[in-house]
């Protein structure tokens, strides 16, 4: 793994840290982190993480079903 050096303002610096120390991560793995998900777009962490807001949203279909034509009738 290489080391690089950022340059970054000290209030985003101390918020950046307490947000880690918060989720008991390192603030080295929480910029990690950030990069990955930035430029990995052959990653499919969004539809994962597209289905666990679906999921959290707790709305009812009230019994309706849908028909593929219905789906895709634009």
């Amino acid at each position: 793994m290489k080391n690089i050096t950022l340059s970054i303002d000290e209030e985003t610096l101390k918020v950046g840290r307490e947000y880690a120390h918060r989720h008991h991560i390192s603030f080295n793995l929480l910029v990690r982190q950030l990069i990955q998900k930035t430029v990995r777009s052959d990653s499919n962490q969004w539809l994962e993480d597209t289905f666990t807001l679906m999921d959290k949203l707790k709305i009812s279909s009230k019994g309706r079903r849908w028909v593929r034509e219905e789906i895709y009738r634009v």
